[in-house]
């Protein structure tokens, strides 16, 4: 279905901007310029969601006015930085700034950027100095943390004392954690001073590359909130999420003081079967195979990470400061040869959970946690058979359970934000024969219906699937067919109501020899924070489709009700698609043809008559609700802090004493001991939604029988 789309991009030729840039941005202090790629590949993604993207939208004063407010709620959302009349400045550009994009001018965005830029780091610097300065924590007077209700600050005055607010409050906060009547104000300041640093630093690191793509994704969720231009950086690191794997080291790492630390060491990786590597080392300098060392002290991350992950089989050698020994040791040097790592943790996952029938006996039921719905596409195409993916991972899983003689199988989606398309196919055709399983609709109209062509059933005893407001596109094809099929039994509530179909183009596919030539001739080459392998010109995931269930509905909006409900703080009107201005609206085609393997209206309504049954007399139930309604007091509020200590104190008192009984509550309803003052808190774990989702396969097991 995709092939004539690909072809019609592969033509899209632009001739890089030669026009004169609406904002001449001088290149002092802070401020950024838009590289000529930048300003192609700008033009270029205009032109593709113009005329190649589902829902085809020109460049419009109508369009321009939605970039413009996602650009600045991007950079701004909680008014704590912009003046009033930065805003009125930025004005003139609100019905062009599409325009401009359009023209691969994109100078007033930038100009826009830089303003944001320069106000972050002055309000950073003057908090910095605030640090140090008298703070009456006896006055009476407030505090806002998020301003988005409130207007822009009228005056520097205005802003700095916004900022000389929240200096107190962090100094307040550290204090208020200290033992009690231990003067710790000295410590204190030293943290609060080395958070702001780090913040000025993070500030001052910004590129342009940095602002590109945060002024593109203004652009693009002005269109459809799933279509997407990653930078090179991004667009790798988003194909390595959907593989569940990447290749480098096996190491997790983090800035700190400065240097590249590591903090997470992945079990299999070369990290992990070297053991040179520890917890809180600090590598200091890279070097490629035999080559020579650069050092990486004071490097962005990104720009560090880019230099030691690198392609299966290619050797890095690292310059380590040892965890916990001070910088002017002799740093020992580890040679790795990095290998491709799967992210085990992300991977679906099984666990057997028992629970007791009306009839006094023990069922037994696998239960199947799926993170997301992954594949290694690069390891898919070059035939690897050991590649890896969701629909592998299940199998194998369902075989163990089925040797485990289970009575029944859930598979839980909650929060589940989807993934690949191919995945949500293949992974329903392990609990039904042949058969459709989605449709998909294109630009065109043209309707294509994906089948499983598969007749082998992996699991066909008695089945559950659990979504939530967080289950989302291919969670929502698979909980879907399952549905209509009359496969299993939906439990939750209603999921995200994503029914898009992106695909995921490199950038390179759509710059033409003449640019790329211009490019060179520019002497533009690639930053170093571009990771090796990563796409040059980075990836577009553009919208090009929609899906719909095979009874002819679509997801988009609505997304897939339950069978059995539960009750959720996730209301359709703050979170998931319907909640998006910009999204595609719901429809309906025809049915498809498929048979029916069980017709489950009879046994969800018994199912429901003993779940709410249950639910009238069950006090975790109960305590759930609660929970809601505190949650739904609490999400808007805007309420002003106080940052009197003594008010303070006792309103952290009150709502720690709080928390604690309510801790308590839910502990005493599991026999479990309470959570006593000086003691640690204890870890909470337990499931309501799954356990109640257990009794009501219980209930399913007994009622097929």
């Amino acid at each position: 279905m995709f092939k004539n789309f690909l072809v019609c991009l592969a033509f899209i030729s632009v001739v890089a901007c030669g026009s004169k840039p609406r904002v001449i941005i001088e290149e002092v202090g802070v401020n950024l310029k838009p590289s000529l790629q930048h300003e192609v590949i700008a033009k270029e993604v205009v032109g593709i969601l113009e005329n190649y993207s589902y829902k085809k939208v020109s460049a419009s004063d109508s369009i321009s006015n939605i970039v413009y407010d996602n650009l600045i709620k991007t950079l701004d959302e909680g008014k704590n930085y912009l003046l009033q009349s930065d805003v009125d400045e930025f004005q003139v550009y609100r019905n062009s700034i599409s325009q401009d994009f359009k023209n691969g001018d994109l100078s007033s965005a930038f100009h826009i950027f830089n303003t944001y830029n320069k106000r972050s780091l002055e309000v950073l610097q003057y908090a910095l100095a605030q640090i140090d300065a008298t703070h009456d924590l006896t006055k009476e007077e407030s505090y806002v943390n998020y301003r988005d209700k409130l207007n822009w600050f009228k005056s520097d005055a205005e802003l700095k004392e916004q900022w000389r607010k929240r200096v107190k409050f962090d100094l307040l906060s550290l204090k208020l954690t200290s033992a009690e009547g231990k003067d710790e104000s000295a410590k204190h300041k030293e943290t609060l001073k080395k958070r702001y640093t780090n913040l000025i630093s993070q500030a001052k690191q910004t590129n342009s590359n940095d602002a590109f793509q945060l002024i593109m994704s203004a652009y693009t969720n002005a269109i459809d909130p799933h279509t997407t231009y990653y930078n090179p950086s991004f667009a790798q690191r988003f194909n390595e999420d959907m593989s569940n794997t990447l290749e480098g080291i096996g190491a997790r790492l983090q800035m700190e003081n400065e240097m590249v630390t590591i903090k997470e060491i992945i079990a299999g990786g070369p990290a992990f079967k070297d053991k040179s590597l520890k917890i809180d080392d600090r590598i200091i300098g890279v070097a490629q195979g035999d080559g020579e060392f650069e050092d990486i002290i004071g490097w962005r991350l990104d720009a560090a990470v880019a230099k030691i992950k690198g392609k299966k089989g290619t050797v890095v050698r690292l310059k380590i400061l040892p965890a916990g020994q001070d910088i002017s040791v002799q740093p020992a040097i580890v040679k790795l040869t990095r290998d491709k790592i799967v992210i085990e943790e992300e991977s679906a996952k099984k666990t057997i959970k028992t629970v007791k029938g009306e009839d006094g006996k023990n069922y037994r039921v696998g239960v199947i946690t799926l993170p997301k719905f992954y594949i290694d596409f690069e390891a898919y195409r070059k035939r690897d058979p050991n590649y890896k993916s969701t629909t592998r991972d299940v199998r194998l899983i369902l075989d163990t359970l089925n040797r485990e003689n289970v009575d029944a199988v859930v598979l839980d989606l909650r929060n589940n934000g989807g993934g690949s398309l191919q995945e949500a196919i293949e992974l329903t055709g392990l609990f039904i024969e042949k058969g459709p399983v989605v449709q998909v609709k294109d630009t065109r109209g043209q309707i294509e219906i994906h089948q499983d062509e598969d007749s082998n059933v992996a699991w066909k005893g008695p089945f559950g699937v659990i979504i939530n407001r967080y289950s989302a596109s291919a969670s929502e094809i698979f909980a879907g067919a399952i549905q209509d099929y009359g496969r299993g039994v939906i439990l939750g509530s209603s999921s995200y109501g994503k029914g898009t179909v992106q695909s995921a183009v490199d950038m390179s596919r759509f710059i033409s020899s003449v640019n790329k030539l211009k490019l060179k001739a520019a002497g533009e080459t690639k930053d170093a924070d571009t990771p090796n392998g990563a796409p040059e010109f980075g990836q577009i995931n553009v919208t090009i489709a929609k899906f719909y269930r095979i009874n002819g509905s679509s997801t988009q909006h609505k997304g897939v009700d339950p069978d059995i409900t539960f009750p959720t703080q996730f209301t359709a009107e703050k979170y998931g698609e319907s909640s998006e201005p910009a999204a595609l609206p719901w429809d309906q085609i025809k049915s498809t043809n498929f048979n029916k393997i069980g017709d489950l209206k009879t046994i969800n309504t018994q199912l429901s008559t003993k779940h709410t049954a249950r639910m009238k007399n069950s006090a975790e139930y109960k305590f759930l609700l609660e929970d809601i309604e505190e949650f739904t007091k609490n999400f808007n509020s805007r309420t002003p802090i106080s940052l009197s200590e003594t008010k303070l104190k006792k309103e952290r008192d009150e709502n720690k004493t709080k928390n604690r009984n309510r801790l308590n509550k839910l502990l005493e309803l599991h026999n479990m001991p309470l959570w006593k003052e000086g003691q640690p808190q204890p870890k909470v774990e337990f499931d309501f939604i799954l356990g109640e989702s257990l009794n009501v396969m219980k209930d399913y097991i007994s009622l097929k029988k």
